[in-house]
This record gives structure tokens, C-alpha cells and sequence, in this order.
């Protein structure tokens, strides 16, 4: 049996326009590291095209996908929001937010052309985009004492480690950062080696 795909992350936003029947629809692609992250970019979109007839989206959040959610933005239901979302879950790209902004060119496409057309701009903006895997991340915190801050250092660089945070205290340094989850249990196994089994390392969840 063959493996699932990866999922996939976005490298860069990404922008298609697509005419149909004098109307204009702008698809563009944006990264939403969360449900939250997605609806500030659709409002954000909104205050950047206060002129357009319907910003229509769809997100895809989390890990593996795990959180979608689409809206019509006032076309008929059906046939915007859902036809978008279908096609980026297909893509199969994550922490993602895909806007369609439609100016309205003063003929009806009906819900068959609505579907089409916001199909095809979503299908145009992913052909645009350049993304790559997604490693999955863990979030951690670890405790360096003062003498052992140099070795430790270099065992987080050899590790992936991306320090988010360093917060000095009278014990030592306090991190907390990211890193390629398969390198978590050899990154534990030599900072236990590197304190003499005293280290202070908790995890803090998956990375966003």
C-alpha cells in the first residue's frame, strides 16, 4: 500500500485573476497559522477591496488539515465558498487561507457559471503557488545552566531548533522554540547527557 501525500505548507502568497462575463475574481492565497489568523486575513481583505461585490474564502488550518471553513460572502449558498474549499482540501496545503474578491461586471453567471468561475479561480491561484512538505513541528521549553550554555546551544543549532524566546534567570537560560518533531528524542537524549540527566525540557504542543 502506497503512503498518503504529505501535506503541503505555503512558500509564498500566491495571486490569480480570472475574467468571466465582465466580472473579475481575484484568488489569492495566504498563509493562517490558525482559525483566527484566517479570519483577520478575510477581514483585512475586506478593508483592502472595499469596492468589490463578494469576498468569498476558505481555510484550511491546523496539522494535518484537521480545521476548515468556508463562507459565500453572500452569493447564492453553494456556490462560492464550498466549491473554493473542496478544491483546496484537494491540494492538500495547510495553515492556509484562500480568498476569491469578485467585482461584479453587471452579468449574471447563474449558480452553474458561480460555481465554475470561483472553481476555476481557486484551481488558478493553487496552480500559482509554491509550496513544499510540511515537516511536523514540536514546541518545547528547556532550562540551560550558565556552563552549559555553549554545548547546548550548538545541540539546539545541530537539532533544527528555531529558539522563539530566551529569558535569563539566576538558574540559566529559559528557551522556547520549534524543531522537527522526529529530532525531539535525540535532542532530549544528548541535553540529558549534556546536564547529567537534570534537564528541564517540557513540551508545549505541536507548532502552529
Amino acid at each position: 500500500m502506497s503512503e498518503e501525500a504529505p501535506f503541503l505548507e505555503l512558500c509564498r502568497p500566491a495571486a490569480f485573476t480570472l475574467l468571466e462575463k465582465r466580472s473579475r475574481f481575484l484568488a489569492e492565497l495566504l498563509p493562517a497559522s490558525s482559525s483566527e489568523e484566517a479570519r483577520e486575513g478575510v477581514a483585512a481583505q475586506r478593508r483592502k477591496y472595499p469596492d468589490a461585490s463578494h469576498v468569498v474564502h476558505a481555510m484550511v488550518v491546523g496539522e494535518k488539515g484537521e480545521v476548515m471553513g468556508c463562507s459565500d460572502d453572500g452569493e447564492p449558498a453553494g456556490t462560492a465558498g464550498r466549491p473554493v474549499l473542496e478544491i483546496l482540501k484537494g491540494s492538500r496545503v495547510t495553515q492556509v487561507l484562500l480568498t476569491v474578491t469578485r467585482w461584479f461586471g453587471g452579468i449574471k453567471l447563474g449558480t452553474g457559471g458561480l460555481v465554475h468561475a470561483y472553481g476555476d479561480a481557486a484551481r488558478g491561484v493553487l496552480s500559482e503557488a509554491s509550496t513544499r512538505p510540511r515537516i511536523p513541528c514540536a514546541r518545547c521549553s528547556l532550562l540551560l545552566a550558565y556552563p552549559q550554555l555553549e554545548a547546548g546551544r550548538r545541540i539546539l543549532r545541530e537539532q533544527e531548533f528555531t529558539v522563539l524566546a530566551e529569558e535569563y534567570s539566576g538558574e540559566g537560560v529559559l528557551f522556547q522554540g520549534t524543531l522537527p518533531a522526529r529530532n525531539l528524542p535525540l535532542l532530549e537524549t544528548l541535553l540529558r547527557d549534556l546536564t547529567r540527566g537534570r534537564l528541564r525540557l517540557s513540551l508545549l504542543g505541536p507548532s502552529p
